[in-house]
């Protein structure tokens, strides 16, 4: 079964949600802890059109199973060049390299964009990511102890760079 990466869709933004909100309940991936809603999703969704940044799915028999966004690092126009990656998997398909192949895409996208360089937040105990940015070169550029509390627990984040 191939994995397909194309741009993302508002038909996908379910899909994206259902993976979005797993992160949310289950892991530390995203700071939250509120389920977001459609509407949250639309509206994050219409804010990246208008802003020309790509968002991207993966997906496998036309089932959406990972997606991956470029956001404006800061809201400064000297950081007009800077973007900040995200990228989520559904859960039941993980270890597979889609996230290998949604981060490959994304890097293209930035580069395609003219982008100078790519951050990424990630948190400290979250392995597989750290792991999969430092193969595509990012390197750790900061480390913020105890800047998250979820799950009965501080949290630690990683900031990770790939200067294109």
């Amino acid at each position: 079964m191939t994995v397909v990466i194309r741009p993302g869709s508002e038909a996908d933004l379910p899909e994206i949600l259902a993976i979005y909100n797993h992160a949310i309940a289950h892991t530390t991936a995203v700071y939250d802890y509120e389920p977001h809603t459609l509407a949250m999703r639309e509206a994050w969704y219409e804010a990246k059109v208008a802003d020309q940044l790509p968002v991207l799915v993966a997906t496998r028999d036309d089932q959406v199973v990972g997606f991956a966004a470029l956001s404006w690092f800061r809201a400064w126009a000297a950081y007009r060049y800077t973007v900040e990656n995200s990228l989520y998997v559904a859960p039941d398909r993980q270890g597979q390299g889609i996230g290998r192949q949604l981060l490959r895409a994304s890097i293209e996208a930035a580069r395609d964009r003219e982008f100078h360089t790519i951050v990424s937040g990630i948190d400290a105990d979250n392995a597989a990511s750290l792991h999969l940015h430092r193969q595509f070169g990012f390197e750790q550029v900061g480390h913020m102890q105890q800047v998250g509390y979820k799950f009965d627990r501080w949290l630690d984040l990683t900031f990770m760079q790939l200067i294109l």
